[in-house]
């Protein structure tokens, strides 16, 4: 089971979105595939910063979120998410809270993040990461 970080959601509605992408989408069942309330949160924040914003968020409803399982940053989550943060600080290692909380939802529900920004998630612990774009 896979959780679609924004970069890759992203990616889908684009003018030229990544053959490569679209290839692996294209036999997975819709069963297999999740997002966070955290990266809607991203999406529309982004959407909501351009002049195209009505047309992006069109995009993102009519070909994105009907097709994705979308999971909210719950109690299991802020446990997940605070032990994380705590490891990775004594370790030294910063890393940005919403892609923590994402990891952390990730990891409590045992997905592989799918992303194009590996190098914000590579230094957490217990988290499977792939690249498809």
């Amino acid at each position: 089971m896979y959780l679609f970080d924004t970069d890759t959601l992203s990616n889908i509605v684009k003018r030229r979105p990544s053959e490569q992408l679209l290839l692996r989408l294209q036999g997975l069942p819709m069963g297999l595939q999740y997002t966070t309330s955290i990266n809607i949160g991203e999406i529309y924040y982004g959407a909501c910063r351009t002049r195209q914003r009505d047309q992006i968020i069109k995009a993102f409803e009519a070909h994105v979120f009907p097709n994705i399982t979308i999971l909210p940053f719950d109690k299991k989550s802020g446990v997940a998410f605070g032990r994380l943060k705590a490891a990775l600080e004594k370790q030294g290692i910063g890393c940005s809270e919403p892609d923590l909380r994402i990891a952390a939802i990730a990891i409590q529900h045992d997905l592989i993040l799918i992303t194009g920004n590996v190098k914000h998630f590579v230094d957490i612990p217990g988290l499977s990461i792939e690249n498809w774009i």
